[in-house]
């Protein structure tokens, strides 16, 4: 269990309303703080614990008018049911090599994000990032991360990076920051291969949670964060158990609407 860490002494901050990346016809807002101090990395277990995202030195989370659609999830590592799905996912990936590196951003990442990037979101907030952009999302820490790289082994590809992800480690699990992937072969899956392939790291390590950020109801672009069972989900500040088409989700109490704890102004 992530122990409490106080917060009575962090000041945070709302955004001005912007366009939803993920809903069509509505506006975001967050509510953040910056991830500073002797115990920055206490700080982001009991944040993201709590529901917030990390962006280099920065903790945010939903603080949205009338719509509390994104709601934090986890997999349980050690109850993931590898169905024959994912084991046929992971088979078609048998072939690539996993290496552990520093939190260090590098060319070869950077153009295979930019690769992903112009196949997947071409019209995201990350569209135009530059390699300096890149490098200060992946340095520009002061908690535990690195980077995971994922290469062919074999084919003509063979060397070549396929996939990456920025990784937090926590005292209870691993937190995917962000991962990318070669977008040439969608056969392969490798976005869920890598989901699937840090459940089982976590589960090696004795970890018991994966978290995947935020889960939307009715986004397309993050609804598949459910296929990935057993989940839970961040309602009324109390890890809940999940599963589309079973158990329901009261949408209404997942997130407050307006944070009663900002102390800052607003920017």
């Amino acid at each position: 269990m992530t122990r409490p860490f106080p917060t009575k002494n962090l000041r945070f901050y709302l955004t001005a309303p912007a366009p939803c990346p993920y809903l069509a016809g509505r506006r975001e807002r967050k509510v953040f703080t910056s991830l500073d101090g002797v115990d920055a990395a206490g700080l982001n277990d009991a944040l993201t614990h709590a529901g917030f995202r990390r962006s280099q030195n920065i903790a945010y989370r939903p603080a949205c008018d009338a719509c509390d659609a994104c709601v934090s999830a986890r997999v349980r590592a050690e109850d993931f049911d590898l169905t024959r799905r994912w084991r046929k996912v992971l088979g078609r990936n048998a072939d690539l090599s996993r290496a552990l590196r520093p939190g260090e951003a590098t060319e070869e990442q950077f153009w295979l994000l930019r690769r992903y990037l112009q196949a997947r979101h071409t019209n995201g907030g990350m569209a135009d990032m530059t390699l300096v952009d890149y490098g200060s999302m992946v340095e520009e820490s002061a908690v535990r991360t690195h980077i995971v790289e994922y290469r062919y082994t074999t084919g003509p590809n063979a060397g070549e990076l396929a996939a990456a992800a920025l990784v937090d480690v926590l005292r209870d699990g691993l937190s995917l920051v962000y991962s990318y992937f070669d977008p040439r072969d969608p056969k392969r899956s490798l976005g869920a291969f890598t989901i699937l392939d840090h459940i089982q790291q976590a589960r090696a390590a004795g970890f018991p949670h994966v978290y995947l950020g935020y889960w939307v109801r009715g986004s397309e672009k993050m609804g598949y964060k459910s296929d990935f069972q057993p989940l839970e989900l961040l309602v009324a500040g109390q890890w809940t158990p999940f599963r589309l088409g079973g158990e329901r989700l009261d949408q209404r109490r997942a997130q407050p609407r307006k944070p009663r704890w900002i102390i800052g102004g607003k920017r």
